[in-house]
């Protein structure tokens, strides 16, 4: 039986896009089908950076090719991960930040509701499935990150100019517990506490991350302003505990992004 163009369409066309809610042939995920007598070369591209997704994907269509069109086709499939398209620019404000397509601030609004384990604990998971992801520590008075990832050294700098973040189990990591003794308290006022968070932000030289976490203070004060304002936040994540008054600050809080028109992505009861 010879290997058509039309048939492999027709078998692609049966297959969903991982979180598209579209089969691959109307998601306009096949950007190209290359036929060489039984050798198959399918092209895809999604803005699923997860690896699941991916591996689901590449083994859903070399079996529909093999049970459908052809089965002892040779086929290969290339799966490229494409940068999201950016949301409405009255969504999303700020100046972007190079080597990062999702920001994703963790807010609560009170502290000890476990805001810094959600964090790490989410960065992991996505970093299991494949995603390159990263951490922004940006409790400039309490830094948490240091000890939940395990990791104390001081940052270097490749270029001379900007700090390389850390590596912790596969994870890129910035906070100012690197830059100063975990034991010294912060005695900032606003404006160098900003200010602080800014260079974090700027100066550090980000590797290519899907999801870039930052955790945040407890409160609606001036880091959560200066973040919303100043960077594309991509959305929040709510932490709270199932106390009653755990739950009236998370509703300040999300009441706080909401004012400045950061989208929800949702709300997390930690030691439930």
């Amino acid at each position: 039986m010879k290997i058509t163009r039309p048939a492999i369409e027709q078998a692609l066309s049966r297959i969903s896009l991982p979180g598209a809610g579209k089969n691959l042939m109307e998601a306009n995920a096949v950007t190209n089908i290359n036929i060489f007598g039984d050798e198959v070369v399918v092209d895809v591209e999604t803005d699923n950076p997860a690896l699941q997704a991916k591996k689901k994907t590449e083994v859903s269509i070399m079996k529909a090719i093999h049970d459908q069109v052809h089965e002892k086709a040779k086929v290969k499939v290339n799966i490229f991960v494409k940068a999201t398209e950016k949301k409405d620019a009255n969504l999303i404000k700020g100046k972007p930040i190079g080597g990062i397509q999702h920001i994703i601030a963790v807010a609560s609004g009170k502290g000890g509701v476990g805001k810094s384990t959600v964090t790490a604990n989410l960065a992991l998971a996505l970093s299991s499935e494949g995603a390159n992801v990263g951490i922004l520590d940006a409790d400039i008075y309490g830094p948490s990150q240091p000890t939940m990832l395990g990791i104390q050294p001081k940052p270097n700098s490749s270029d001379g100019k900007t700090m390389d973040p850390l590596i912790a189990h596969n994870i890129q990591v910035m906070s100012i517990g690197f830059l100063v003794d975990q034991e010294t308290p912060m005695v900032w006022e606003g404006p160098m506490v900003t200010s602080t968070l800014e260079q974090l932000l700027r100066n550090t030289k980000w590797d290519n991350l899907d999801y870039w976490f930052i955790d945040l203070p407890p409160g609606t004060g001036d880091i959560q302003l200066t973040l919303a304002q100043k960077i594309p936040v991509t959305g929040a994540i709510i932490v709270t505990t199932p106390q009653d008054i755990s739950l009236l600050d998370a509703r300040r809080g999300l009441k706080m992004f909401e004012k400045v028109n950061v989208p929800i992505l949702g709300i997390i009861e930690n030691m439930a």
